[in-house]
């Protein structure tokens, strides 16, 4: 009995896991949105400009996967694509942030 316990627990785990893994990446999508605002308000588009497109092409092949189709493999693509223009972004943004207070120095 212990035993069935266990492995109908186990089953349940691992069936809520497939199915959070294969949902669309809505919070990656938006990440990477509001990186790609905060690197351009830092001034991404003069002091990182390669960055900041690199982030966005990213999201736009993100984009791209999502509108391809409801299915797991699209969703992890466009995950993969949208982490990637957050974690550009988000470089871009520091860059422009440390050039900008370079600049700004006596």
């Amino acid at each position: 009995m212990l035993n069935r316990c266990k492995s109908l627990g186990l089953a349940l785990v691992l069936a809520v896991l497939a199915a959070c893994a294969t949902a669309p990446p809505v919070q990656e999508m938006s990440d990477a949105r509001q990186a790609i605002a905060a690197a351009r308000e830092a001034g991404a588009e003069r002091f990182a400009s390669s960055q900041l497109e690199q982030a966005q092409q990213r999201l736009v092949a993100a984009q791209g996967f999502l509108n391809r189709g409801d299915t797991s493999a699209n969703w992890a693509y466009a995950r993969r694509d949208a982490v990637a223009a957050k974690e550009i972004a988000l470089e871009a943004m520091l860059r422009s942030r440390e050039a900008r207070a370079a600049a700004d120095a006596p």
